[in-house]
């Protein structure tokens, strides 16, 4: 066998292809991860300038991106003032839902019985429109933000339940032979398998959780709420402020681009054997 020559193995022309694909991929990455979602901001944008532009439309029926901009800017105190607990109740629902999911889902896996019983009953509840139930948890909860987080957990809850189920379910069975053979425990088969296992899938309903948190929040302020995001919608509507009513809305929409964002941040941080995605 012949030995390896060092100079061919280290020469720089090698040395600059790798720097020079590597870069590229880079910047590929770059451009699909910031440019293309930039781009697309920008064609909406626009397209909605024209639209309103082009066939006159009234300010108060549907507002420029302009107008929207100023209001955000000349009125940013009152929508950051009506953020905060729209972002409160969001965030306190996103837990609680999501934590209860976790828990029964871990059930659901170690007892068929309760599985066969109970899932049916979280689906026909999830089947329920979400404006359905709001009336009913400010009736049983009062007018204070215990419905609203109650709400915005209900959202939540459901994509959790079933990806986790799913997750905790789908281990690799030459694994669990595996732990078998190891006399592993329930407790330590649930911990360092099942539970690794299940991340992708729990992470996956958290970002879509992240985002529906808000909407059931802002639904719950529909119902009845002095203050968030949706009374301010249900205001700026009754006062044909649609300027208001646009800042309003895209408020609603930065908060559940942020949540979502925090929540892809914390997977790529904590779910670190998941293979990368081609680019």
């Amino acid at each position: 066998m012949s030995a390896v020559n060092p100079s061919v193995a280290l020469s720089p022309e090698l040395l600059d292809d790798e720097t020079l694909a590597y870069r590229a991929a880079q910047r590929r990455r770059l451009w699909r991860n910031r440019v293309m979602p930039g781009l697309g901001i920008f064609i909406l944008l626009f397209a909605w300038w024209a639209i309103v532009t082009g066939f006159n439309v009234k300010p108060f029926i549907a507002p420029s991106p302009f107008l929207v901009l100023e209001t955000l800017y000349a009125k940013r105190a009152v929508l950051l003032d009506n953020m905060i607990p729209t972002a409160l109740e969001a965030a306190g629902g996103f837990f609680l839902g999501n934590f209860i999911a976790i828990v029964i889902a871990t059930i659901f896996v170690h007892n068929k019985t309760l599985n066969d019983i109970f899932f049916p009953v979280a689906l026909m509840l999830n089947s329920i429109p979400v404006v359905a139930k709001a009336p009913v948890l400010v009736l049983i909860m009062g007018n204070g933000v215990e419905p609203k987080i109650a709400i915005a957990a209900l959202v939540c809850f459901f994509p959790s339940l079933v990806n986790m189920v799913r997750g905790l379910e789908s281990v690799n069975p030459q694994a669990m032979e595996l732990m078998r053979v190891l006399s592993a425990s329930k407790t330590e088969v649930f911990f360092k398998l099942r539970l690794f296992n299940s991340l992708p899938y729990l992470f996956s309903a958290l970002r879509i959780s992240a985002s529906m948190a808000v909407i059931g929040a802002v639904v719950g302020e529909w119902i009845g709420a002095t203050r968030g995001i949706g009374a301010l919608i249900i205001q700026a509507t009754f006062n044909f402020d649609s300027a208001l009513l646009y800042s309003a809305i895209t408020m609603s929409a930065c908060l559940s681009g942020s949540f979502f964002l925090i929540v892809a941040v914390l997977e790529r941080s904590i779910v670190r054997w998941q293979p990368a995605q081609a680019h």
